[in-house]
């Protein structure tokens, strides 16, 4: 562990002209007086670490001395590809790899160039999670994205939309964050499905049933006893397998799969341009296509594909007088007793 610190204060120094000793306790994530004792054994292996005494003082590589020690590696590769999503990546536990990568990176520029990291992060965020919504790392989160990095099985427990408790065999293919929620891609039986990462309760990789094992199925890695091949512990993926245009095509099937019922509605110019805010956006941008009108109001009649009844009062409230439920009679006397009640209070 240490010789791995050692290595990141050379790429700290080597990517900038001086580092306090404050700034680098920062990054290594040690006290100060672990990175003097630190300087003072990477002086004594030959690697050039001058101190500057004074409130101004630092660390500093002194005689244009560059470490060849910036190869990536591959998961540290892989990570830098992600390093535009700090928060997903500490979620997958994969920042320092991704750390490490940058700084390998940063090492590697030229003089002139050791900015760009820095200037790109200054001007390119993503922050995924949705407004008004915590961010909570789903427990399982890691170890899944650990077998997804490997291609290694796993045996799953799954929560399903009915409240049960099933257990799946999982070739975990991909990850995806949508709107701050984690889902997985994984092959089930030769069959591609989703499953949110928040509704697993035990994840645990497969491992050899036999001898390798002592007998007792718990493998390093806690596994169950599955397989009688140590390769069967680990799958091989697809290569026609394309992980966005996948999520794409099942997204687009699950949009269309929740809207089982519809409602229809009157919307005025200002209703017909809010629509697609309020509801499904893709729906409402059909629906209208579709719409009867404008009459001589200026409105428009709209039948529009809903997920419930229920969801489309909550929706369609937004739009106040600019909508008028027509269809169904139970919704239309639900939007009318609210209308009552809300005339009421601002008599």
């Amino acid at each position: 562990m240490r010789a791995a610190r050692l290595i990141k204060m050379v790429l700290l120094l080597q990517s900038r002209p001086s580092m306090t000793g404050a700034e680098l306790a920062r990054e290594l994530e040690v006290s100060e007086r672990t990175v003097t004792r630190d300087a003072v054994a990477l002086s004594e292996a030959g690697v050039p670490v001058y101190a500057d005494r004074g409130r101004a003082g630092g660390y500093r590589l002194i005689g244009g001395y560059r470490t060849r020690l910036t190869g990536l590696g591959r998961s540290e590769a892989e990570a830098l590809f992600l390093s535009g999503l700090p928060g997903a990546l500490r979620e997958m536990g994969l920042a320092d790899a991704a750390s490490a990568a940058r700084l390998k990176v940063s090492a590697a520029l030229l003089p002139s160039l050791a900015d760009a990291s820095a200037s790109a992060a200054q001007r390119f965020h993503l922050d995924a999670p949705g407004w008004y919504h915590e961010p909570r790392t789903p427990p399982m989160l890691a170890r899944i994205a650990e077998a997804v990095w490997d291609d290694r099985r796993v045996r799953a427990e799954y929560g399903n939309r009915r409240g049960e408790r099933v257990e799946r065999l999982l070739e975990p293919y991909g990850l995806v964050l949508k709107a701050g929620v984690w889902y997985l891609c994984a092959r089930v039986d030769g069959t591609y499905r989703v499953y949110r990462i928040d509704r697993f309760s035990a994840v645990e990789p497969v491992v050899l049933d036999g001898p390798d094992d002592g007998g007792t199925g718990s493998g390093a890695g806690g596994g169950l006893r599955d397989v009688d091949d140590a390769a069967d512990a680990y799958f091989e993926r697809d290569p026609d397998f394309d992980l966005p245009a996948f999520w794409a095509e099942r997204a687009a099937q699950f949009a269309r799969s929740i809207l089982r019922t519809q409602v229809v509605l009157r919307v005025t110019e200002e209703g017909a341009r809010r629509l697609p805010f309020v509801t499904d956006r893709a729906a409402a941008r059909d629906a209208l296509a579709a719409a009867e009108g404008p009459d001589a109001a200026g409105e428009r009649t709209v039948t529009l594909p809903v997920e419930s009844h229920e969801v489309a009062y909550a929706q369609l409230m937004a739009l106040g007088p600019d909508v008028e439920v027509l269809a169904p009679a139970e919704l239309r006397a639900t939007f009318a007793a609210a209308a009552e009640r809300t005339a009421a209070r601002y008599r």
